[in-house]
């Protein structure tokens, strides 16, 4: 009787345990929205100092650091080339990382995060010394983006492991980039709320009496030191949040192993680069998103120079890229939903494409303040969908690679680092000939006024040059073959994998009962 009660006993358990490793399965996989808006804010930082700089570093180095506009060109081409050459080599580094108990990602975030935010704080100080101020905005800069890639790069790598559910992971996604682009709101608005009411220009004409004139240098002196002033205080207010962002981050999100897998073996730097690189879905959309976000870096890094000499909305321009950045923040929903109804590819071409209209009826209208602020609206939809269709198909790209490479694992990481890497080189570039073209059109340091060439290139960098890498990027995305079909087969391969893993695990599991 014993005997017969302890083989029921066994049958029991073993009809119960799959029934239990499933369910644990499936919520080891589900995010609570807790966690997934935990997730999402540790992305704010990067968008918050990224909005920010490339708002206003550009009209910071020439109108208040007053320098020379080929020094700033240096300045901004060597360290986003500085900040491209870091995502690889961190990558690299992260992929070879051992898991601690805090995960193999987290430990990077964390020990970052001080180091960013001391040297963000010192790239808006501007030094009393005037022969090395190019040496202390390139150090700083550089610093600042190595520790910010040393955030970022695992942050990105983070969502192929806090779930292994692929549509947990574009919630989260979604999730994030409403969070990124409220970022690049928060970034903007106390950036340029802050500054906004420190920056005059003095609009009388000089008076030949020295004493008036006397008087209205020491105003303008004056006015600069409180520009200077309201900068830091706006560095030190980003710096807050970047830190409680952070922090927010480290204790609301938990890591997950990579469904319990053994990594393959440690890959040296070139195995890595070809290990990417070979993969032709991923390069088709990383060359294709490189041209399209071009396109809009080099409306970012122009566009406050545009309002306040093209437009003559000196007063406004803050207020102008808020509304950029609130239209976007406001229209992520609308995307997640839209490429979920009609796929990502269709949302890709339609959010692309929104922009180009409204490009080029603000360089061909005249200045108007009204109308100035409807196209800014209408421009925020198209940064929304630049900023949430890469990083939502990038997962895609990862498990695309996964079913075909079944025994490489672990080094996800190199997948994001590389696309930041083509990205910010790029823009490194485009915007150091960007700013050199200024020089080459007459742009004057600190003055109220330019010259009309200023103006035209200024409407050129805005609008033509856009519009053109607008255009190359979307005919190399036709090309890209990941459809929704293809997307959601790679989906139930990598579930057949998980579910043989589990079916092993019940095993074990029955034997040891």
């Amino acid at each position: 009787v014993q005997m017969h009660e302890l083989t029921a006993l066994h049958t029991c358990i073993s009809s119960v345990s799959p029934l239990l490793v499933f369910q644990a399965k499936d919520q080891r996989n589900r995010l609570s929205v807790w966690n997934k808006l935990c997730y999402a804010i540790g992305g704010a930082p990067y968008q918050i100092t990224g909005s920010a700089l490339g708002f206003f570093l550009q009209i910071y180095l020439l109108d208040v650091a007053q320098l020379d506009p080929s020094h700033a060109s240096i300045i901004l081409f060597v360290g986003r080339a500085w900040d491209a050459v870091t995502d690889p080599t961190v990558g690299f580094l992260v992929s070879r990382s051992r898991w601690t108990r805090f995960g193999r990602m987290m430990p990077w975030i964390l020990l970052s995060t001080p180091f960013a935010v001391l040297t963000y704080f010192l790239i808006w100080y501007v030094p009393p010394f005037q022969q090395g101020k190019i040496i202390w905005y390139l150090i700083f800069y550089c610093l600042f983006q190595s520790m910010q890639t040393c955030f970022h790069v695992p942050y990105s790598a983070l969502t192929m492991f806090i779930s292994n559910d692929q549509k947990e992971r574009d919630s989260a996604t979604a999730y994030r980039m409403m969070v990124e682009v409220l970022g690049t709101v928060l970034g903007t608005a106390i950036q340029g709320q802050i500054i906004g009411g420190g920056q005059d220009c003095p609009t009388d004409e000089p008076d030949v009496n020295d004493s008036r004139n006397s008087t209205k240098i020491n105003t303008s002196r004056v006015t600069l030191d409180e520009t200077k002033q309201a900068y830091l205080i706006a560095s030190g207010v980003i710096c807050i949040i970047y830190v409680l962002c952070a922090a927010v981050l480290f204790f609301g999100v938990k890591e997950q192993k990579d469904n319990g897998r053994k990594r393959s073996q440690l890959l040296t730097f070139r195995q890595g680069l070809w290990l990417v690189m070979s993969h032709g879905p991923y390069i088709k959309l990383v060359i294709g998103f490189l041209f399209t976000s071009l396109a809009f870096m080099l409306l970012e890094g122009n566009f406050a120079l545009f309002i306040t000499y093209s437009l003559g909305h000196r007063k406004d321009f803050q207020n102008i890229l808020l509304v950029i950045m609130l239209s976007g923040t406001l229209t992520i929903p609308w995307w997640q939903w839209f490429l979920t109804k009609f796929g990502k590819k269709m949302a890709v071409y339609f959010g692309m494409t929104w922009a180009i209209p409204f490009m080029i009826l603000i360089v061909c209208i005249k200045s108007h303040l009204i109308i100035s602020y409807l196209v800014s609206v209408a421009a925020g939809v198209s940064v929304a969908a630049a900023f949430l269709l890469p990083w939502s198909m990038l997962p895609d790209v990862v498990d695309d690679f996964k079913v075909r490479n079944p025994d490489i694992h672990g080094h996800e990481a190199l997948f994001y680092s590389f696309y930041v890497f083509f990205i910010k080189f790029a823009s490194g570039v485009s915007l150091g000939i960007s700013t050199l073209s200024l020089k080459f059109a007459g742009y004057e340091t600190g003055s109220c006024l330019q010259p009309e060439a200023v103006s035209l290139t200024l409407k050129v960098l805005v609008s033509p040059v856009p519009v053109v890498l607008i255009a190359v990027g979307l005919l190399i995305l036709r090309t890209y073959p990941i459809d929704e079909d293809r997307r959601q087969g790679n989906r139930k391969l990598l579930d057949s994998v998980t579910d043989s893993d589990t079916d092993s695990e019940t095993s074990a599991l029955g034997s040891s009962v």
